[in-house]
């Protein structure tokens, strides 16, 4: 069992939803159990649910279990009101299961893997690794889509000796197709296994016994308490078993993988979920409060769950349905995208400009690139400052060298529907890594923020600089 260290108790809390949350899915699934303790409502978006809507309610809903978007209705509401939003992703650089992964070779089962987004990926090797996702599967009851985290280490992406390669630490590269693929086991003890590998092809369309080693669909069988001929598809996710936990001298960091972005998606969930049960909230006025959990943005957000899709473009104007309403919330409304950022490395500070070097724990970071990779101006800087000063936190600036690319994260592409928008995030180092650090005291600082959204909004009298 895992020691708790002392530490924020908002970190502990951030520990306990990463460490249930291998994929996005798990993260949804993890994220709509917080806000149903707080009351939320689930709805669909094939419901006509905006003729229910009442003042002072909560509700929430997913696309493909893969995002979500949460909102609140303040007291006496109308159409056209604004929205304060919180937008994270929560999609991390991966490895993905291929819809053909059997593979062996020299006596071992290998597993066809395929890299997702821009991961560090020398950092999944000699790791212990495991399967989650979900699995569509056929019984008496019809078709279903379930969830599955395998608990134990199944997987190994091992290197080669030192003995072997002399030179690796001189300039280590491997290639990412033919080097990169785990180990689930030996030939010989499949072989003797009760349920020994399929010599025939698919019978079916919908059959893929022949695409898997047989041994890993009995797995998953076993772990979803059904037949291995029930199963029919999945994505599945590997992953570190190692568990996300706070360390440091002091406790002052958390090591962790999928940080970018659970990290922020957790804060939102939980400032959202705190502002809904507390006793501010029967008397808030003037903005809807939403956050919305997209997929996707590790590799472009151009999917149907990803932030360029239509979930916050349909909650306006299902909440705003004339041309006049529609117009008027958006001009109402303000953003925060909030993704992480890139600390000052100790080792590497010629990285940063020397100006703009953020500190784990030293607050939270406005982001700022003049190209628009990230979304921020002088107007929605002012307002993100004076939400965090409301609560006694600090800001820090992040703008990159103009001798280095710049990233980008899900404001730029959500700035498009004319909401303002401002970039922001916490420090943190090795991102993109498979275990990544931040600071734990970092994730309060960031729901202070979001809560400080989600209270004082309208108060603030910003529609004096959002509205021209």
């Amino acid at each position: 069992m895992m020691i708790r260290n002392t530490g924020p108790e908002a970190a502990h809390k951030f520990v306990d939803f990463v460490n249930a949350s291998p994929t996005p899915f798990h993260a949804v699934q993890t994220a709509a159990a917080r806000l149903e303790k707080a009351g939320f409502l689930k709805i669909k978006e094939t419901d006509d649910w905006e003729k229910n809507i009442k003042d002072g309610g909560k509700y929430y809903f997913t696309r493909n279990q893969a995002a979500l978007l949460a909102f609140t209705i303040p007291q006496k509401w109308k159409q056209g009101a604004g929205l304060s939003i919180v937008a994270t992703h929560i999609d991390s650089p991966n490895l993905r299961v291929r819809p053909v992964s059997k593979k062996s070779k020299a006596g071992y089962l290998q597993v066809g893997v395929e890299t997702y987004g821009g991961g560090i990926w020398h950092s999944w090797l000699d790791r212990d690794l495991s399967l989650a996702g979900r699995v569509v599967i056929s019984d008496k009851d019809g078709m279903h889509s379930k969830l599955i985290h395998i608990k134990r280490p199944i997987l190994h992406i091992p290197t080669l000796a030192i003995h072997l390669d002399r030179n690796v630490n001189d300039s280590f590269k491997f290639n990412q197709e033919t080097e990169f693929v785990p180990i689930a086991g030996l030939i010989e003890n499949d072989l003797n296994n009760k349920s020994p590998e399929t010599k025939t092809t698919n019978t079916s369309a919908t059959s893929i016994q022949a695409n898997h080693h047989s041994a890993i669909l009995s797995l998953l069988a076993e772990e979803l308490n059904v037949a291995s001929e029930e199963i029919h598809d999945f994505e599945l996710h590997l992953y570190d078993t190692q568990p996300s936990q706070i360390g440091g001298l002091n406790n002052e960091f958390i090591f962790s993988p999928r940080m970018d972005n659970q990290f922020s998606s957790f804060a939102a969930v939980e400032a959202l979920a705190t502002a809904a049960t507390s006793s501010l909230f029967p008397t808030l006025e003037g903005n809807v409060n939403c956050i919305a959990l997209f997929n996707h943005e590790e590799i472009g957000s151009v999917s149907t769950n990803g932030a360029e899709s239509s979930l916050i473009p349909t909650l306006l104007h299902r909440l705003s349905p004339t041309p006049a309403t529609l117009a008027q919330s958006i001009a109402r409304s303000f953003l925060i995208s909030s993704d992480m950022g890139h600390a000052i490395h100790p080792n590497y500070t010629s990285k940063h400009e020397d100006n703009h070097a953020p500190t784990m724990n030293g607050g939270i970071v406005i982001k700022t690139n003049a190209k628009q990779r990230y979304a921020s101006d002088a107007v929605g800087s002012f307002i993100v400052k004076k939400l965090v000063e409301r609560k006694g936190g600090r800001v820090q600036e992040y703008e990159v060298r103009n001798d280095m690319a710049c990233g980008s994260t899900v404001g730029p592409g959500l700035s498009k529907t004319g909401i303002r928008t401002v970039d922001v995030g916490c420090a943190m180092l090795s991102m993109h890594s498979i275990r990544e650090t931040a600071g734990s005291h970092d994730v309060q600082n960031a729901i202070d923020l979001f809560t400080s959204l989600f209270e004082g909004f309208t108060s603030l009298g910003s529609e004096s600089l959002l509205v021209d």
